[in-house]
C-alpha cells in the first residue's frame, strides 16, 4: 500500500479537476462532482491521510493515480 502524501485542500481540488471533477458548492467544505461521483473536501491546510483516502475512494482514484495528478 502506498502512503498518501499530506496535501492542502487546494492541491486536492486541482488534482480532481484534472480528472474531470468540477466544483458544485463552496463553504466550510468544497463539494465536487464528475456527474457520477460526489466528493466532499474539507477546507484544511493539511488534509489527514485517512480523510484523503476516503476522498479518493469516493472518487474511485487510486493513491498512485493521485500522486501522478499532483
Amino acid at each position: 500500500m502506498t502512503k498518501l502524501p499530506q496535501v492542502s485542500h487546494e492541491r486536492v481540488v486541482r488534482a480532481l479537476k484534472r480528472t474531470g471533477f468540477y466544483i458544485l458548492r463552496e463553504g466550510k467544505h468544497i463539494s465536487m462532482t464528475d456527474d457520477k461521483h460526489i466528493v466532499i473536501i474539507p477546507r484544511q491546510h493539511v488534509i489527514k491521510s485517512g480523510t484523503l483516502k476516503q476522498i479518493l475512494d469516493a472518487a474511485e482514484i487510486s493513491p498512485e493515480q493521485f500522486r501522478d495528478l499532483l
